[in-house]
């Protein structure tokens, strides 16, 4: 069956289609990343964001929105970290329910380990090509990504929906 349908971009189709499915193969895994913890790459985003917004005093379903992930999804991985040592809970003085993550010294350390590791493996590489590139056609390549995110994220939300409407029939 031809795919014609793609045209001249099958490739780059291919290959987003490539990093996906490697990336979820490995998103929930657990590796220590040249640190002394096991985390997934699930954990090092939430404490990535953590940690780049800490002076905002989000709360969790504010931080979970902006990971594009499931609060419960979220709430794991903090607990997960916090049990690790990496991650604190706090109320705030106002509102009991209103909780607060803030990474712990150890959980800043490990990061800049995890950090140091990533860029060495994999983005030193990736940011010299795209420092080759004009900013325009990266620009262009973030829109195409923020596409194919929320096409994802839309087929998971009408999975949902289905499923919901074949549990009441």
């Amino acid at each position: 069956m031809s795919l014609g349908w793609m045209g001249k971009n099958r490739v780059f189709v291919e290959k987003l289609v490539k990093f996906g499915n490697a990336y979820a193969n490995s998103y929930k895994k657990e590796y220590p990343y040249n640190t002394s913890f096991q985390f997934s790459a699930a954990q090092i985003q939430v404490l990535e964001y953590i940690l780049e917004n800490e002076d905002k005093n989000q709360n969790m379903l504010e931080i979970a929105n902006r990971l594009g992930i499931s609060k419960s999804a979220f709430s794991k991985n903090v607990k997960k970290m916090v049990d690790k040592g990496l991650l604190e809970k706090y109320h705030t003085s106002e509102n009991k329910k209103n909780i607060i993550i803030k990474a712990t010294q150890a959980g800043k350390e490990v990061y800049e380990q995890y950090a140091k590791y990533a860029y060495e493996k994999s983005f030193k590489e990736i940011f010299s090509l795209l420092d080759e590139i004009p900013e325009q056609y990266v620009e262009k390549m973030e829109e195409i990504l923020d596409i194919a995110a929320k096409a994802t994220s839309e087929k998971a939300k009408q999975e949902k929906e289905v499923t919901l409407i074949r549990i009441e029939e």
